[in-house]
């Protein structure tokens, strides 16, 4: 079957009525937690992941209901960056660099309509590219063994902790202390029991829901307490014309092009994502305008090409982030982590194999990435001013609603106290190391790689008789092994190339009111 066959196949999947019904639930509840600044689709998708299970929903319901969410909190990320300079999303911070001015101009609607399209067109773009670039890169699943396997494990560890993190050595700690987790219960080799410390509960490992939970929810809970954020300051500035017109529209048409390249290029990257995509593409765009066209550029005062730009690039960055996740099983951000672990959960083995053993799942997926961004255009312009709304809604009250849900999913996997302690332990451990700069994404990605890792790497030594050789003794591995290096030298690489040589002088911060 050729690629349309499939992505026809994909779409037989994610037209059925309960997958739309998904798609539609995901695209509203993702809109709604871009909109609420702190919440983020990784907490909203990790305290689903009991849900999915005790809902009995199949793996490629579970994963369209995840993409829609989040992708729909690209799209909500804008609204509150626009109207009140508060970022939903850490993509988009550069989003309240035009779009802020715009709404202070009483150009809010043209702003928020014009955002909406463009984002949507960033994202078509990528989803696209995804249909052209997925299956070419899933050919070489034939081609991986153990030793590759061992190799690529590494290489999307490197990718975190060089393209994730400003400090690869946290990303690196956070990286073992996952994997670490991930070998706690029995050795599925020997039977032995490995750091259970005489804990009936923990025979059979730890929960992936009780370690997501408390990593993101319980730990975010914490910080929210920490802080004291009663609420979000809201004045939202008069929303003005509602949708931009053809004018508006030609203007921004080429830069709105740029950045979806650009972004569907940073997206396939592993670790890389919308915020590095937005920066760049708006940086870009900044150039080109203001050499083409110096007396007309407003950066920083309300251009619209820097706002189309911007969100087009975070929008395709953040869908094209599922190729390496489909075809290399190498998460790009906390939400695609929690994406394969799930998976993981279905008895499902994420990596260049997910297209030839389950591909329902992944064209279901792909096909649901078209739907869902037509549903969240539809729904972003006409219904923009009900989501604003939510800005005024203290964030205190999301507390007992995260702590109930986030308990009763936990406690449903198997009935048992002991998780929910081993919850509100891990949430603090997570509340610590998130005010000592941790990231969070590797650790979740050592957790669920680590027993993959774990089995391949026996796999391999078990061939050799224990040589350690074997591991680079082919090509691909040799590649992986290369890339991984590469990945952690790069960080350090450019940072001693900026103190070298006068940065570009773009000023970050938000405008201020």
């Amino acid at each position: 079957m050729d690629t349309l066959g499939f992505l026809l196949t994909g779409f037989s999947v994610a037209a059925t009525p309960l997958n739309l019904a998904l798609a539609a639930l995901g695209a509203v509840v993702g809109t709604m937690v871009g909109v609420l600044p702190g919440l983020g689709p990784v907490n909203a998708v990790a305290m689903l992941v009991p849900v999915v299970f005790a809902l009995g929903l199949p793996p490629e319901s579970s994963m369209i209901l995840m993409a829609s969410i989040y992708i729909g909190s690209e799209y909500g990320g804008r609204i509150s960056a626009i109207l009140i300079n508060v970022p939903g999303e850490a993509s988009a911070v550069m989003t309240a660099l035009e779009g802020y001015p715009l709404s202070r101009q009483g150009k809010a609607g043209i702003a928020l309509s014009l955002s909406a399209w463009t984002s949507f067109v960033g994202s078509m773009l990528a989803t696209v590219g995804i249909v052209i670039a997925a299956p070419v890169l899933s050919r070489w699943a034939l081609a991986f063994g153990p030793v590759e396997y061992v190799a690529l494990m590494v290489f999307a560890f490197a990718s975190l902790a060089g393209l994730l993190s400003d400090q690869p050595v946290k990303a690196l700690l956070a990286v073992g202390i996952g994997l670490a987790l991930s070998t706690v219960g029995i050795d599925p080799n020997s039977g032995v029991f490995r750091y259970t410390f005489d804990m009936p509960n923990l025979i059979d490992g730890i929960q992936f829901a009780t370690i997501v939970i408390g990593l993101f929810a319980i730990s975010e809970l914490l910080l929210l307490y920490e802080s004291h954020r009663a609420g979000i300051p809201t004045k939202v500035e008069r929303m003005g014309r509602s949708l931009f017109n053809l004018a508006e529209m030609r203007l921004t048409n080429m830069a709105t092009l740029r950045g979806s390249v650009i972004g569907f290029f940073i997206g396939l990257l592993p670790g890389a994502g919308g915020t590095v995509g937005s920066v760049l593409a708006y940086s870009t765009e900044k150039r080109i305008v203001e050499r083409q066209d110096p007396a007309g550029a407003r950066f920083g005062r309300g251009d619209l090409r820097g706002l189309a730009s911007v969100e087009a690039a975070n929008n395709s960055a953040s869908n094209s982030n599922f190729i390496p996740m489909l075809t290399l099983g190498i998460p790009s951000s906390g939400t695609t982590a929690i994406m394969l672990g799930v998976l993981t959960l279905y008895n499902i083995t994420p990596g260049p194999v997910l297209f030839t053993s389950q591909p329902e799942l992944v064209w279901g997926l792909i096909a649901s990435l078209f739907i869902g961004n037509v549903m969240l255009l539809a729904m972003n312009i006409p219904f923009v001013g009900l989501f604003a709304r939510m800005l005024s809604v203290p964030a205190w009250t999301l507390v007992p609603f995260i702590v109930v849900v986030s308990a009763v999913g936990v406690y449903s996997g198997k009935s048992a106290g002991f998780d929910l302690v081993l919850m509100v332990v891990v949430g603090v451990i997570a509340w610590w190391l998130r005010k000592l700069s941790v990231p969070m994404a590797p650790l979740i990605l050592g957790f669920v790689l680590g027993k993959i890792l774990e089995q391949n790497l026996r796999r391999a030594l078990s061939l050799s008789a224990g040589e350690v050789s074997i591991l680079w003794s082919s090509w691909i591995a040799v590649v992986l092994w290369s890339a991984a290096a590469l990945m952690l030298v790069m960080p350090m690489v450019f940072a001693r190339l900026r103190r070298s040589s006068a940065p570009l002088a773009i000023d970050a911060r938000l405008p201020q009111e």
